[in-house]
This record gives structure tokens, C-alpha cells and sequence, in this order.
């Protein structure tokens, strides 16, 4: 192709919405993607015919950037229940959304999972949560996650076997160090939304951003050595040339090549999937760790959520492992089977491991928090991701947008106003509940 406009490095969600938004006004673009797919950490692997994402994920559905770029009917979503198993004292207890499940009152109210105290701050939580627009969240006050619930007056016992393994299956976060404002935001999505799988994998999120954009517009294997005015040299020598230059990578790399003193943090999680001939699980719902002795946090089991992700007759089961284990693959695969053995019985000692992946720089640390950064660097110079937002799929793409804003306003390019309207996005939600409804009533 021809000299664009503009390069882009990164082919993930942030670099697609860049591209998105370039394109909707009429520039020209080269993606980089180092890798040899899209979707940067979004991606998913097809094996043995099974669907595996890279590291547990979900869509959050009430995310409003998600919602005003993203086609959800397209993406056959189907959501998890709306609550989690807690393994407690050597049982499963169920906890879930009284306000969207009838009954879940009377189980909640009895569950041994923290006090009636604590089942109050929990409603209160919620209630003022769905309150507050995201704007208030982010220009509120900011502490830890921790210092946050206990100020609200939750018991240790609650924020032990609650919080931390639901934020730690989230955010990475089992420590609850994460910032309190994005800990309420991730409640507050939680609360208004799915959590929910598309039928192709979450791997079908940048697939559907990417559809539309010019054919040769994206380079993969493509990794770039530096970036200067106007130019960036790759690792093979080649020099390109662009106006503009976009950097869309994960933060370490985005560090790397602007030569920014400052470091950005990532926490790291490792994801193990097994093949079993019997689900442990009779719904589709997350399971945590509630004070059990093991390395794993959460489990599921994604084709109870959505059927596409295991062969018929088969049952995929993921295993979630925050952190970076020291142990070998070989002593970490026998340390996660004997919890999960004591959790499900020896029959979990059968499960076939289909593969391990583990993500270095699955999340990014962000604390404090400064959601609005600019992502102009320099004339010609932009950075965006989620890193420089929210640590989310919502902050990824969002940033991603704002950077094409903010580029197209540098070259002149008048730019209207695309911040998702609350009634828009409100509609979609409903839109989007009754689709869900519609193919759950199909089943």
C-alpha cells in the first residue's frame, strides 16, 4: 500500500478502535501487530474443538463502549449466572443476584458466606453504585480496595471469602491493592450488566472491530524496533513513514518504545484447561476459591455457558491461577489437580489437561488511578490502551477511540462528539436483556 496517514502499533482492541475511528473520517492506516493474530491479549485458540481464550475472560455487557461499537447480537452472547459458587469450610456455597434471580433472597439471607451486617453493606454497595455515573466513580475519592470495603464496614470474613477471590478472578487483584474507584466501577458493571461469552470466543470481540477495515491494512509478525518523528524502524530494518504514529501496545511495551522512565506494572495469571467426560458443575456459574488450601482461584465451566466451546458429549473446565507461579508446569499441573481432586473427587485426577497459558502481562496495575490521560504524546505522537484508561476491555477501547479523536483534531479534521448517550446506551442494555432472555427461553 501506499504511505497512510497513519501507523498504528498493536492490533488489539485499543488499536482496532483507533483504526475504527480513523477510518470513519476518511483516513488512511498500517497496523503493526508484532503476533500473529489481532486481538493482543483478546484472543482465542482453537484446539482439538475446543475454544480456549487466552486467560479466563468475560464480557461485562454493561460497559458503554462496549455497547456503542460492538454488535452484541452478532456476538451470540450468552451469559454466566449472575452470582458464584464459594467453596466454604469444604463446601460449595451459592451466592447470587437476588435482583436477578427469584428465590436468591431466602438462599443469600442463610448463606454461612459473612454476617447479615455484611449481606446489608452488600445491598447498600449495590444500590449506590447503580447511583453514580461512571464520571462520579472516577472523580471520587480514592483509596485501596481493601481500605474501601472495610471502611463500608465489611468483616474480614466477608472481604476473605468473597471479595477477594471475585476481584482476584475480575482484576487479578487477590490482595484488593486495585483501586477503590475501579473496584467500583467493575461492581458496578457487574451489577448492571452480563457477564457473558460469544459463541466464537471472546477472540470474536477484535474480530468483529477489525471487520470493515481495508484488507491490507494490518501487518502481523511485524514487530517494531523504535519509533521516531514521523518514522518507525522495524526489527528488520524496514523504515516506514507515517504523519501520525499511534502506539497501541500493552504498557511495557508502550514504555519501552516512547522511552518513558516510568514503568507500568502488570499482574500476571496463569489458566489451565482440562478436558473432563463429566462437568463438576450443573449450571453456568463461577466458582471461587473462598479460603481453600490450592493455588487456584476461580473455575468454570465455559461450554455450560456456551455450548460451542467443547465437542457434544464433552466438558471443557478452566482453572485460574493469579500470579506467576514458580513451580514448573509439571508441579503446577499436580498442585492445581489435588485442590481441584478435593474439590470435585478423585475424578478430577482424570481430567485431561488440553493446555496451559500463561500471561505475563494479563492486567495492568493503574493506581491511583487518572482514567482521562491525555493520549497525545507529541505532535504525531498518540498512545493509547488500557493502561491509559481503565484496566478493562471498556478502557482498552475507549482509549483506542479517544486517540483517533484526538489525532484527527491535530490534523484539523473536525470531530463530533461520540461519547455513548446515556439513553442509547440504556436502550441497548434492554435491547440487549431481552435478546439474551429470548435465546435462554430457546434452550
Amino acid at each position: 500500500m501506499s504511505k497512510p496517514d497513519v501507523l498504528i502499533v498493536g492490533a488489539g482492541l485499543a488499536g482496532l478502535c483507533c483504526a475504527r475511528t480513523l477510518q470513519q473520517h476518511g483516513l488512511s492506516f498500517e497496523i503493526l501487530e508484532s503476533s500473529d493474530g489481532i486481538g493482543g491479549r483478546v484472543r482465542t485458540d482453537s484446539v482439538d474443538g475446543y475454544l480456549l481464550d487466552r486467560g479466563f475472560q468475560v464480557l461485562l455487557t454493561a460497559y458503554p463502549e462496549a455497547l456503542d461499537q460492538l454488535n452484541y447480537e452478532a456476538l451470540e452472547l450468552r451469559p454466566f449466572i449472575p452470582g458464584a459458587q464459594i467453596r466454604y469450610h469444604g463446601r460449595f456455597v451459592r451466592l447470587t443476584d437476588p435482583w436477578r434471580e427469584p428465590g436468591a433472597f431466602l438462599n443469600n439471607f442463610f448463606a454461612p458466606i459473612g454476617s447479615l451486617s455484611d449481606k446489608y453493606r452488600t445491598w447498600k454497595l449495590r444500590s449506590d453504585l447503580m447511583k453514580k455515573s461512571i464520571d462520579e466513580i472516577f472523580s471520587g475519592e480514592e483509596t485501596s480496595t481493601l481500605q474501601a470495603l472495610r471502611r463500608r464496614g465489611f468483616s474480614a470474613r466477608m472481604i476473605e471469602t468473597f471479595f477477594k477471590p471475585l476481584l482476584g478472578g475480575i482484576l487479578l487483584d487477590g490482595k484488593l491493592t486495585a483501586s477503590s474507584r475501579m473496584f467500583e466501577f467493575a461492581f458496578k458493571m457487574l451489577s448492571e450488566g452480563d457477564s457473558a461469552l460469544p459463541a466464537k470466543g471472546m477472540g470474536a470481540i477484535p474480530a468483529q472491530l477489525a471487520e470493515g477495515l481495508p484488507a491490507d491494512s494490518i501487518r502481523l509478525m511485524t514487530k517494531v524496533k523504535s519509533i521516531g518523528p514521523g518514522q518507525v524502524e522495524l526489527v528488520s530494518g524496514e523504515t516506514l513513514q507515517a504523519k501520525s504514529i499511534v502506539v497501541a501496545t500493552d504498557g511495557p511495551s508502550a514504555s519501552h518504545l516512547l522511552g518513558s522512565a516510568h514503568n507500568i506494572n502488570s499482574k500476571s495469571v496463569s489458566v489451565l484447561y482440562f478436558v473432563a467426560r463429566e462437568s463438576p458443575l450443573d449450571e453456568p456459574i463461577l466458582v471461587l476459591n473462598g479460603g481453600s488450601r490450592g493455588p487456584v482461584n476461580n473455575v468454570c465451566v465455559p461450554n455450560l455457558v456456551q455450548p460451542s466451546y467443547a465437542p457434544e458429549g464433552n466438558w471443557l473446565v478452566a482453572a485460574s491461577v493469579i500470579g506467576w507461579p514458580t513451580s514448573d508446569d509439571t508441579m503446577l499441573v499436580n498442585l492445581v489437580r489435588n485442590q481441584l481432586r478435593r474439590w470435585y473427587g478423585l475424578v478430577a485426577l482424570e481430567w485431561r489437561l488440553l493446555r496451559i497459558y500463561r500471561i505475563l502481562h494479563a492486567h495492568p496495575v493503574v493506581y491511583p488511578m487518572d482514567w482521562q490521560q491525555p493520549q497525545k504524546v507529541s505532535d504525531g505522537l498518540y498512545v493509547c490502551g488500557d493502561h491509559r484508561a481503565t484496566p478493562s476491555i471498556q478502557g482498552a477501547m475507549e482509549s483506542g477511540r479517544l486517540a483517533g479523536e484526538s489525532l484527527l483534531r491535530e490534523l484539523g479534521v473536525s470531530v463530533a462528539a461520540t461519547e455513548p448517550k446515556i439513553a442509547a446506551v440504556q436502550t441497548k442494555r434492554a435491547g440487549h436483556a431481552t435478546s439474551v432472555a429470548e435465546r435462554d427461553d430457546d434452550d
